[in-house]
C-alpha cells in the first residue's frame, strides 16, 4: 500500500513543479514525508543539471522593474513552455531580477554574479533548475537609465507569462503616451532610438545596396542621389523608432507623438523570449 495520498503528489508538484512520477517516487523513497522528498528531488535534480547543460531554452519568460533612475529588464529561459507558466518559476524569475535590479547589473555576466542570500544568483538558479527538472538560464539583461519609465509586458499567448518586454526611459510626464510608445515598440521592434545612433557601416552598407539597386533599374542619373536619399528614409523608418510610423496612428511618427505629449524619449530596450 503507498505510503502517500493523491493530495501529497499533488503538493509536490504545486510546490515543485516536478512530474509525476519523479513525485510519487521520491514520496516512495522518503516513506511518504513530503520535506524529505522535496530534498531528494533536490540531490536528484542537481546531479542532472549536467547532463542537461546543452539543451535548448526556447522557452521562458521576460519581467522588469524600475528605481526613480533606472529600469532592468531580464528574460529568464527555460526549455519548455510547461515549466515556463509554472508558479516556481514565476516566483524564480521575481526573485532574480530583484537580485539583479539591486547589483546594478546591466549584463548577463553581472546578473548571475549579483547576491541571492549569500549566493550568486547563477547558483541560485541551478538550485531551481534542479526541482524544475529543466535546464534554466538567465539569458539576457538590459538597463536602462532615465528620468521616468514606462513598462510594457506583452503575453503572446494568454496561458503564459509574458513574451515580450519594452522598457521606454523618458522625461515629461506623460505617462500614458509613453506607455502607448513602449507597446508600439514591443510591435514594431526598432533597433535604434533615432538615425544618428545608427552605426555608419550600417548606413553605408545600406546606401551601396540600394545604389547599386537603383543603377539596376535603370533610372536617370539627374534623379540618383534623390531616389538613393528617399530609399535611405525609408530604411531609417523601419529601425530607427522616433523615425517610425505610430503603430495607432502611422500618419504620425513616434517623434511626433512624443512631441504633442511634451516627452522626450530618452532610451529603450526591448526583449522577446527565444530572440
Amino acid at each position: 500500500m503507498a505510503n502517500y495520498s493523491a493530495a501529497d503528489v499533488k503538493t509536490l508538484r504545486d510546490r515543485l513543479g516536478a512530474g509525476m512520477l519523479d513525485s510519487k517516487n521520491a514520496l516512495v523513497e522518503a516513506d511518504g514525508d513530503i520535506e524529505k522528498a522535496i530534498e531528494i528531488l533536490r540531490v536528484k535534480g542537481l546531479k542532472g543539471v549536467a547532463k542537461r547543460e546543452g539543451r535548448a531554452t526556447t522557452a521562458g519568460l521576460v519581467t522588469a522593474a524600475a528605481t526613480d533612475s533606472a529600469a532592468t529588464l531580464i528574460e529568464l529561459a527555460s526549455e519548455t513552455d510547461f515549466v515556463a507558466k509554472n508558479d516556481r518559476f514565476v516566483a524564480l524569475a521575481s526573485e532574480v531580477l530583484g537580485a539583479v535590479q539591486s547589483a546594478d547589473a546591466a549584463d548577463v555576466a553581472a546578473g548571475n554574479a549579483a547576491d541571492v542570500d549569500g549566493q550568486s544568483v547563477s547558483d541560485f538558479i541551478n538550485d531551481n533548475a534542479a526541482l524544475l527538472g529543466e535546464k534554466v538560464e538567465l539569458r539576457t539583461v538590459t538597463r536602462v537609465e532615465g528620468s521616468n519609465f514606462a513598462i510594457y509586458l506583452h503575453k503572446t499567448s494568454q496561458d503564459l507569462p509574458p513574451q515580450v518586454g519594452v522598457v521606454v526611459a523618458f522625461a515629461g510626464d506623460d505617462t500614458e503616451t509613453a506607455r502607448s510608445i513602449a507597446q508600439h515598440i514591443a510591435f514594431a521592434d526598432p533597433k535604434y532610438l533615432a538615425r544618428e545612433d545608427v552605426p555608419e557601416s550600417d548606413v553605408a552598407r545600406e546606401r551601396a545596396i540600394v545604389e547599386e539597386t537603383t543603377r539596376a533599374e535603370g533610372k536617370p542619373e539627374a534623379a540618383l542621389p534623390k531616389i538613393i536619399e528617399g530609399r535611405l528614409t525609408g530604411f531609417f523608418k523601419e529601425i530607427a523608432l522616433l523615425e517610425q510610423g505610430y503603430a495607432k496612428d502611422p500618419k504620425l511618427t513616434v517623434a511626433k507623438v512624443a512631441e504633442a505629449a511634451g516627452i522626450t524619449i530618452e532610451g529603450f530596450a526591448r526583449i522577446k523570449v527565444g530572440a
